[in-house]
């Protein structure tokens, strides 16, 4: 399989907002960058922080300018290198700009972003993509967070959607003194043995402990089911072409029923949805795609998230709030569930729309004075 073609970070302002908001100007934010892996010292591992502003691909420097991604900083080997080293001890101290991005961690080994022309003849970054054994950075042991940083304030989260490697925590001073991502001591072995131990999800863990992937990555390279979610997919189907499903977001209630193959909504407005596959389920994308127009977006996200949390077969009203009556079925996103199990603060993002009704490791704070990225022990 080749590497993905370049695309933008997937974090925006505020994912529970429906993932949209004013790039506009604000203050640098200070950023600092904390070691606690235990395994591995300051001079193995590297950051990188790319993203986008106002149109254009952009980069900070080591110093904290904001640069353009250029063609011309592909060196001989063919890729970039926009490490940023840390300290020679101790925490690292760095300037966050305005800006919607990632930052990237790279242990034992620096990553190699490629700049390339983009559809528009733009220049832009092909990120790493570390499910796609052909991707120049698969060996190496990294993961990322994601931000936005504008006049509204700072918007972030750790995200497992893609993957999970390095256990990461966020601390968001501001208004309040926010923290999440935080694992639970020995979270991350737990998490590779738990989903070892399941038939379906165990060819997702990789390189023994190098990553977890998320498992719609998995079955777009075969080693995951295609029909993984079919029978529960089928089950929600039927149960509601029987009675009635409500479903309740911020514009209003929307009361569906499954009928002519789709399932249909009345209320605020009229929407409805083809029969969802696994891998549209798994991406919360195809049949459940969510276009930001205040309706079928926000009806799609909470469906996205019954079928991931196997909520909606027997809960008629969504989304559902109780995260004891999430992933009970034998039949369920088990990589979200572990994902979940292993944070101190029982939040993760394990699929795309976990922010429905609040369960992803995402904060925001209006008037934030600091960010502090912690690598915590493995």
């Amino acid at each position: 399989m080749r590497p993905p073609p370049p695309r933008p970070p997937r974090a925006s302002p505020s994912p529970a907002a429906g993932r949209h908001g004013a790039q506009t100007a604000a203050a640098a934010l200070p950023l600092t960058v904390v070691n606690r892996t235990g395994e591995f010292g300051n001079s193995s591992i590297w950051l990188y922080i790319v993203g986008n502003q106002d149109g254009r691909q952009v980069r900070v420097t080591p110093d904290g300018t904001l640069a353009p991604i250029a063609l011309s900083d592909n060196g001989p080997d063919g890729f970039t290198d926009y490490a940023i080293p840390l300290a020679a001890s101790g925490d690292t101290r760095l300037t966050l700009p305005a800006m919607s991005g990632r930052i990237y961690v790279a242990l034992g080994g620096k990553l190699r972003f490629k700049a390339v022309t983009d559809g528009a003849g733009s220049a832009a970054l092909q990120y790493p993509a570390g499910w796609v054994t052909a991707d120049p950075n698969y060996q190496v042991l990294h993961d990322c967070a994601e931000f936005t940083l504008n006049a509204d304030g700072m918007f972030c989260n750790t995200t497992m959607v893609d993957m999970f490697s390095v256990p990461l925590a966020i601390r968001l001073t501001g208004a309040k003194d926010q923290t999440t991502g935080t694992l639970k001591d020995g979270a991350r072995a737990r998490v590779f043995t738990d989903l070892a131990g399941h038939e379906a999800f165990a060819p997702l863990v990789t390189g023994g402990d190098l990553r977890v992937i998320a498992p719609g990555h998995g079955l777009d390279a075969g080693s995951f089911a295609r029909d993984y979610l079919a029978a529960y997919i089928d089950q929600v189907w039927e149960t509601y072409a029987a009675r009635e499903l409500k479903v309740t977001t911020n514009a209003g209630t929307f009361t569906g029923r499954v009928g002519g193959g789709r399932l249909s909504f009345t209320g605020p407005a009229e929407v409805s949805f083809a029969k969802p596959s696994t891998r549209d389920v798994l991406f919360c994308d195809g049949a459940l795609a969510a276009p930001n127009d205040g309706k079928t977006g926000p009806v799609a996200a909470i469906l996205g998230a019954g079928f991931n949390r196997t909520t909606l077969h027997d809960t008629a009203a969504q989304p559902t709030t109780d995260p004891a009556a999430f992933y009970r079925p034998t039949v369920t996103n088990h990589y979200a569930r572990a994902m979940h199990a292993a944070t101190v603060d029982g939040k993760a993002y394990g699929f795309a729309f976990d922010d429905v009704a609040d369960f992803a490791s995402y904060i925001q704070d209006g008037a934030p004075t600091g960010i502090t990225l912690t690598l915590t022990p493995f």
